[in-house]
């Protein structure tokens, strides 16, 4: 049975290409690549133009022809998971792709936090990071070659490219998974022992690089902080080089590089960990973040699920309330929450004052794992939040609060009294708050606040708060107040 469908014209991406006397594919095309099950999964790639390419998989064939610019491409029907798959590609040769597996394909994005890998050693990033807990037991242990990642390579670039090299798909071993993003590999190892799925990692981060580098030139004139380097970008000629000092962080530049390439790759979901690179501009952060996440979606022209770790703790802990430009980058992260298919998992716990690479990558990617089984797997009994803040009603020199996501129960992790809250009064100044449990609510006060008006729980760049809910998972930091914070009008 041969199916057809039409060949699509190759729109100019950015230095388009040269027709080719060969067909060939992007890099993510390759030996050991997972597809995404159950789906309709497009196939692409280049040839010469008018030239037949067909694509034959699962003993069905499919058939393309290229536009004038020599891109083809084609929807091709993927089963449920399982494999290994044979794909035969021809045109006037003939490439075929072997140990295709079908499952959940997941792109890691971000920056240092989610690059960081199992083990630097054989890594592909040039940079140092500290080891994860435990790392040389858990590569030993990391013989799952069902899990596979590809790395894309790192570039940047001023015009959107329709291709990033990138390295190839490599099967999780014991002798392979030290250059896995560590967080990306926890999280594969959850999803895959719960619904015993192949899973594929697209491992797309940037060290120290911030959010609006990652999101497209269109989306960001949206933003008026953004409209004018934009339009500077855009006017340059070629792509960055060498004389462009930290070209990575210009706006749009790795969403053209690194990015852009991998649309329309079919995909279940991204999982996203940064933020410590806009954290002097957590203000702005509440527009850019919502605007990265949706330019996101429509580039892949779905509603993907879209996961991310809020900040870890981080820097000196100070003995008083204070203000925090970590504290507003979190809530900036917790705020895009009000987008649909999102999910958030906090870290606000397992960070490390004097590292901004906390070494517990386990509990990320596992706390990551939770809300993809809630928001991406749709299972409605999973526990994947702390409590979270829904109330408050003042009486007299009280202040009761109450919870979502109580799971089993609010508990004080370790057994101690509750610490971690602060309050107000009209003066806007913080005081540390006495916190009890009673039922499901939480009750404060403070003798330095006699008339309270507002609650701060874990409002701190380092904060100790210890309120959990029996499941293990600590509560969502928050405030009450709308009172003008640090980053207001940074830029």
């Amino acid at each position: 049975m041969i199916s057809k469908v039409l060949g699509l014209s190759c729109l100019s991406l950015g230095g388009g290409f040269a027709a080719q006397a060969t067909v060939r594919v992007p890099a993510l095309v390759g030996d050991h690549m997972v597809l995404q099950r159950e789906t309709t999964v497009p196939i692409w790639g280049w040839a010469d133009a008018g030239e037949t390419v067909t694509v034959t998989f699962q003993d069905k064939t499919y058939q393309a022809v290229p536009g004038e610019g020599g891109k083809w491409q084609l929807l091709l029907p993927t089963p449920a998971a399982g494999g290994p798959y044979t794909m035969i590609i021809k045109g006037q040769n003939t490439l075929t792709i072997q140990d295709i597996l079908v499952g959940d394909v997941w792109l890691a994005s971000g920056q240092s936090n989610m690059e960081l890998p199992l083990r630097d050693k054989n890594a592909p990033s040039p940079n140092a990071y500290p080891l994860p807990l435990n790392a040389e037991q858990e590569v030993a242990a990391a013989n799952f070659p069902s899990i596979r990642q590809f790395t894309v390579k790192k570039g940047v670039a001023y015009q959107p490219q329709a291709e990033n090299t990138g390295y190839d798909w490599k099967v999780c071993s014991p002798s392979t998974a030290s250059g896995f993003s560590a967080v990306g590999y926890f999280f594969a190892r959850d999803l895959f022992q719960r619904y015993h799925v192949p899973i594929g990692l697209i491992s797309c981060p940037w060290g120290g690089t911030p959010a609006e580098a990652w999101v497209s030139a269109s989306a960001l004139k949206n933003l008026p902080d953004f409209q004018a380097p934009v339009a500077e970008l855009e006017n340059r000629p070629g792509p960055p080089d060498a004389t462009v000092k930290d070209a990575q962080n210009l706006p749009a530049v790795l969403y053209n590089g690194m990015v852009a390439p991998l649309v329309p790759y079919a995909i279940k979901g991204i999982i996203w960990y940064q933020g410590e690179s806009n954290v002097t501009r957590a203000d702005q952060y509440r527009t850019l973040f919502p605007a990265l996440i949706q330019d996101w979606r429509a580039r892949w022209g779905a509603e993907l699920p879209f996961l991310f770790v809020q900040l870890a703790n981080f820097t000196k802990a100070l003995p008083e309330p204070a203000e925090s430009d970590w504290a507003e980058l979190r809530e900036a992260q917790a705020q895009a929450l009000a987008l649909p298919r999102t999910g958030m998992a906090v870290a606000v716990d397992i960070g490390d004052g004097n590292d901004i690479h906390p070494a517990n990558k386990q509990d990320v990617g596992h706390r990551l794992a939770l809300v993809a089984r809630q928001v991406a797997y749709g299972d409605k009994q999973v526990v994947a939040a702390g409590p979270t803040f829904h109330s408050m009603a003042v009486t007299g020199k009280s202040v009761r609060l109450q919870f979502t996501n109580q799971g089993a129960g609010l508990m004080a992790k370790g057994g101690r009294s509750l610490r971690g809250f602060a309050v107000a009064g009209a003066d806007k100044q913080f005081h540390w708050a006495t916190a009890r449990q009673k039922g499901a609510d939480i009750i404060l006060t403070s003798a330095a606040v006699p008339t309270p008006v507002a609650v701060r729980y874990d409002w701190a760049n380092n904060p100790a708060g210890n309120l959990y809910n029996k499941e293990g998972l600590p509560a969502v930091p928050f405030r009450t107040d709308q009172w003008p914070g640090v980053t207001v009008g940074k830029k």
